[in-house]
C-alpha cells in the first residue's frame, strides 16, 4: 500500500468497494443462484478471491471511522447473500455464522492488535 501526503481513507474505502463490487460482478455466473457449485466451493472463492481485496492493508484502518468499515462490511454482506442466495429478510449475523464469516469490524480488531504488537 502506497501512503502519501494526502492519504485520504474515505477515497480508499470508495476504491475498495468498487473493486469488491467488480470482482462479484465477474464471479456471478460461479457464485450466483443459477450456479451449479455447491455452498462449500462458493465459500472458498469468496475466502480467496474477495477477502484478501477488503483485508489488504486493514492494519492501517484500524483507525477508520465506523462509517468506512460499514461501507466494506455491506459489500461483504452483498457478496454472501449472492453466495448463499437466501430471501432478503434473512439476518446478516445469521448468514455470517452459518458460512462461518467473522464480520469486518473483528477482523480489523484482530489485524490491528497484531501490528501493533509486532511494532512494540
Amino acid at each position: 500500500m502506497h501512503l502519501d501526503s494526502r492519504f485520504n481513507r474515505k477515497h480508499r474505502v470508495r476504491q475498495k468497494k468498487l473493486l469488491i463490487k467488480k470482482k462479484i460482478q465477474h464471479l456471478y455466473w460461479l457464485v450466483g443462484k443459477h450456479s451449479e457449485l455447491d455452498f462449500t466451493s462458493k465459500r472458498l472463492l469468496n475466502v480467496m478471491i474477495i477477502k484478501p481485496i477488503w483485508t489488504y492493508g486493514i492494519q492501517l484502518r484500524g483507525c477508520t471511522s465506523k462509517s468506512n468499515v460499514e461501507i466494506i462490511q455491506r459489500c461483504q454482506n452483498i457478496a454472501f447473500r449472492t453466495i448463499v442466495t437466501v430471501y432478503r429478510y434473512y439476518r446478516n449475523d445469521i448468514i455470517h455464522r452459518d458460512m462461518v464469516i467473522t464480520f469486518v469490524q473483528d477482523k480489523i480488531t484482530k489485524f490491528a492488535g497484531k501490528h501493533e504488537k509486532r511494532l512494540d
